[in-house]
């Protein structure tokens, strides 16, 4: 069985409303390989094909919210925060960060999960479009 490490949020936290996406890779040392990002997704078909994936194989998944910045300026401040993060700390607080919206780091065992079917997925996209649209 694998882990799956997300963020718990509040019930309304605006990081539920964007598009998530998840990175799997190695759950130990052992192996040596290049992670696999997939997405994007809404956060609840993002968890359940996390979940589904690492229920039967020693795999990590991170699951998190993919930020749409539309300036240079905006990626450059999250560039910004996250080394300024491992400068202070190795391991950033994640419960303080605005950028993570309220946010925290929560490591989950993964269960097994009924994984959303493709055409779920389809339709979360179109949700996702539009609310990157709107």
């Amino acid at each position: 069985m694998g882990a799956l490490v997300t963020l718990e949020l509040l019930p309304d936290s605006p990081a539920l409303e964007l598009p998530w996406i998840i990175t799997f890779g190695p759950l130990n040392d052992d192996e040596e390989w290049e992670p696999v990002v997939c997405g994007p997704y809404e956060r609840a078909h993002a968890m359940a094909l996390a979940e589904s994936v690492v229920a039967d194989e020693e795999l990590m998944a991170v699951v998190e919210p993919l930020q749409p910045h539309v300036t240079v300026d905006q990626i450059r401040g999250d560039i910004a925060a996250a080394r300024l993060a491992v400068e202070v700390d190795s391991e950033p607080d994640f419960a303080d960060d605005d950028y993570l919206m309220n946010g925290h780091e929560e490591t989950v065992v993964a269960g097994p999960t009924e994984p959303p079917s493709p055409e779920q997925i389809r339709a979360g996209f179109a949700h996702i479009a539009a609310r990157l649209t709107g």
